[in-house]
């Protein structure tokens, strides 16, 4: 089979635990670059982000950030983008703040969060957005209800980092009740990102392959969070990293190594050494 778009994850796979990239992996893009293979980025990042990462790749491409919410090469250019409506974002985070989370509304071009006071408070603070550039504007306000309704703001992701197990589950079964319009997903098992029905990293990809003329079983497909799981599913070659849940590893067609063991490098060896050049 031969592959024409490889789809990557950026935390838990492309990078490293420590949020590095290890130059394996960046010489792998490269090769598989060489390859003529369209390299995409899908990622829960906000676009800032993600195009710093790509960047750092040598990656001038269409990429798919905030679970599929924003799609883009350029910020002021998107392909596609699907935005909260206000109205619905202040009533989901008045009720997010009753719980025992950090809430972090997420537009393309900044980001504005509640204050958490409790001893970890810094750790709420850092815990979502981590590789956040200095050009990204982060605002932390006393309350995050209030601050919406004297600002209207269609932001395209809501984050959430949960401190307490029960109450996760508690706010997660209010939301898919009162919230039809919204789809959550699990980054980890305490933070969730919340985007407008019909944005997800799967659809995101399959648009970007349609726009391209590429059909979904000549993607490659690699990720590692429950946000990956459709994406790898649907993919024609579908990989999950090993420091992936039980649940993801299962939908995937191969088990690639961890993310600190170059498992993207590892990968890319295994399935693209074999195949010559084709021009899209």
């Amino acid at each position: 089979m031969v592959y024409r778009m490889l789809a990557v994850d950026i935390d838990g796979t492309l990078l490293h635990s420590n949020s590095r990239l290890n130059r394996r992996t960046k010489d792998a893009i490269e090769y598989v670059k060489s390859k003529d293979v369209y390299v995409t980025l899908v990622t829960e990042r906000h676009f800032h982000s993600a195009k710093k990462i790509a960047k750092a790749l040598k990656l001038d491409t269409t990429l798919i950030t905030q679970n599929g919410a924003f799609i883009a090469s350029s910020i002021d250019k998107p392909l596609y983008e699907n935005r909260l409506n206000p109205e619905l974002v202040n009533e989901l985070v008045d009720s997010l703040e009753e719980y025992d989370c950090h809430v972090r509304v997420s537009h393309e071009r900044f980001s504005i969060g509640n204050r958490v006071r409790q001893k970890n408070e810094l750790i709420a603070k850092m815990t979502i957005g981590i590789g956040d550039p200095l050009f990204y504007p982060v605002t932390f306000v006393d309350s995050l209800g209030d601050y919406l309704l004297e600002n209207s703001i269609a932001p395209t992701k809501v984050d959430v980092h949960f401190f307490d197990a029960a109450e996760q589950e508690a706010a997660l079964r209010e939301i898919e009740k009162s919230y039809p319009q919204v789809e959550v997903s699990l980054s980890d098992e305490e933070e969730c990102e919340i985007v407008a029905r019909g944005a997800s990293k799967a659809k995101g990809v399959q648009m970007l392959a349609n726009e391209l003329g590429i059909f979904q079983d000549e993607i490659v497909a690699i990720g590692d969070s429950y946000a990956d799981k459709a994406m790898i599913a649907r993919a024609g070659l579908g990989v999950a990293m090993t420091n992936a849940p039980s649940e993801v590893k299962k939908v995937a067609d191969w088990v690639t190594r961890t993310n600190d063991q170059n498992g993207v490098s590892y990968m890319v060896r295994e399935v693209f050494r074999k195949q010559l050049r084709m021009q899209l």
